[in-house]
């Protein structure tokens, strides 16, 4: 490496003597764990000797195209520290955007480090709801870079002993991910990467695909994997929740309308059907539909055409459609809720995500992927999950799911006092539900509303906007599942008693 240019497989030690060869130097099954991605050296030779003096060898690559080699050639990196400008003049931090997007990318479970200036610090937050590590402002401080770098690779040496002694799921998915999108899905259990595995192979198909599940475990991310692997990924990906659609309006939204079909409807609408032609459409909650929005449903799916509200034209529409739902289907058809046609015309492949509490595994990895995500939002990048939070996470049964361990986190970002999240600081305590009751309802539908309403303090409006659901749907449901919230009036303080 010469004047700390290279070609594209010129990957070397900043500070590096140069050799007959331009100083280049070969791969080995022992690279250091760390590659330093800088153009310039003398910034690289600093972050170098800061990594040094705590112990930590590394690599430079002096641009984004030397990196993403390291990255393809070598399985022993375990972190990238990278820049967010490669060329001089640059502040805008999108060549390091487009680096990192590779990266993650290629090997989604690699944690990345960005080095910004205050210019491109918004865009290092952006990035970090993306997925990236961690952070560090320029110029930066001995002692927090340490601390982030020791972080980070504590918590790949702990995925890479849960890998090795918990099974070889996580060696799997990186296998996995080599071939496909995963769309940053984060997991460490058996049953998500078959879960995952599955969605890969039905997605080079048309068929329908019912996703069933809790709400809040994650079955619209397999719908997004489905679609991003399917030969469809170039096309409209279109996403509507039935449940959210007030009834009255369900076949318009669906199917469109025609200008005059309803009142105030001054010119036609495109459905969302029509809207997906040539891709993908996820019908969420589908249990959800009205009676004759599924009996017009089912007709667009046996014929590929459609009517729009208030016209007798068909309209031929090609559209692979993904349905998920949080409700038993087979039960959901017994009570009359679910046309039963329906229900096998959708159900080609079933996928069943089950509850977070039944995936143990998977709720640390989560919990640092979400913890990675809300201190940057929070601007409190030195915050970490202490052994007591990681303990209370493991105990808790996690009624709300992924969903709830993301706010949870969120939560603790928020409130926590000091620089580690303690068990109290995730807010696990319960709200008092009383519930009747209720025979025949599935009790994982329950567990999902009683979480809901305790996680919003009893707040109908704030449950529903959580689930996803109008305010009016949820006091059906509540209804139905003989769920009556308990007022308890507030005690008063002793000197008031």
């Amino acid at each position: 490496m010469t004047g700390g240019r290279a070609d594209s497989q010129a990957v070397t030690h900043p500070g590096a003597p140069e050799g007959d060869g331009g100083g280049e130097t070969s791969y080995h099954r022992d690279v250091p764990p760390i590659l330093i991605v800088e153009d310039q050296p003398e910034v690289a030779r600093a972050l170098e000797l800061a990594l040094e003096l705590e112990g930590f060898g590394s690599l430079w690559a002096p641009g984004p195209e030397e990196a993403i080699d390291v990255v393809a050639r070598e399985p022993g990196i375990q972190l990238v520290i990278q820049d967010m400008n490669f060329s001089p003049g640059l502040t805008a931090g999108d060549e390091g955007v487009e680096l990192f997007r590779r990266i993650h990318r290629s090997r989604p479970e690699l944690p990345v480090i960005l080095i910004t200036a205050w210019g491109s610090l918004e865009v290092a937050v952006r990035l970090m709801k993306e997925g990236a590590a961690d952070y560090i402002e320029k110029p930066w401080g001995d002692e927090r870079l340490a601390s982030s770098v020791r972080t980070q690779l504590q918590l790949a040496d702990l995925a890479l002993e849960r890998r090795r002694t918990g099974g070889d799921a996580g060696w799997r998915r990186e296998e996995l991910a080599d071939r496909a999108d995963l769309c940053g899905v984060v997991y460490a259990s058996a049953v998500m990467h078959e879960i995952v595995s599955l969605a890969v192979k039905v997605a080079r198909s048309d068929v329908p695909v019912l996703i069933t599940g809790p709400s809040g475990t994650g079955k619209e991310r397999v719908a997004d994997i489905i679609q991003a692997n399917s030969g469809r990924r170039g096309g409209p990906w279109v996403k509507v929740n039935a449940a959210a659609l007030p009834s009255e309006l369900v076949e318009a939204e669906l199917f469109g309308a025609e200008a005059g079909a309803y009142t105030g409807a001054a010119r036609s609408r495109v459905g969302r059907f029509e809207a997906a032609d040539g891709g993908t459409l996820l019908l969420d909650e589908i249990v959800e539909l009205p009676p004759a929005g599924q009996t017009k449903l089912l007709r667009v799916l046996q014929s590929g055409q459609l009517e729009r509200l208030g016209s007798s034209a068909a309209r031929t529409v090609d559209v692979r459609v993904i349905a998920a739902t949080n409700a038993d289907p087979h039960r959901a058809v017994s009570e009359g809720r679910l046309r039963e046609d329906l229900m096998y015309r959708l159900n080609v492949i079933e996928i069943e995500v089950p509850p977070l509490a039944a995936r143990p595994a998977d709720i640390e990895p989560l919990a640092c992927h979400f913890l990675a995500r809300y201190r940057a939002e929070c601007g409190r990048p030195e915050l970490v999950l202490g052994g007591e939070a990681v303990g209370a996470l493991l105990a808790h049964s996690w009624p709300g799911n992924v969903r709830e361990l993301e706010n949870r986190i969120r939560r603790a970002c928020l409130v926590a006092p000091g620089e580690e999240i303690g068990a109290a600081d995730l807010g696990l305590g319960d709200l008092a539900v009383a519930d009747g009751p209720g025979p025949g309802i599935p009790s994982s539908e329950r567990a999902l509303v009683e979480a809901a309403l305790r996680s919003s303090g009893g707040v109908v409006s704030r449950a529903a906007r959580r689930l996803g659901i109008s305010r009016q749907a949820l006091y059906r449901r509540m209804d139905r599942l003989g769920i009556v919230i308990e007022r308890r009036p507030r005690r008063a303080p002793a000197d008031e008693r």
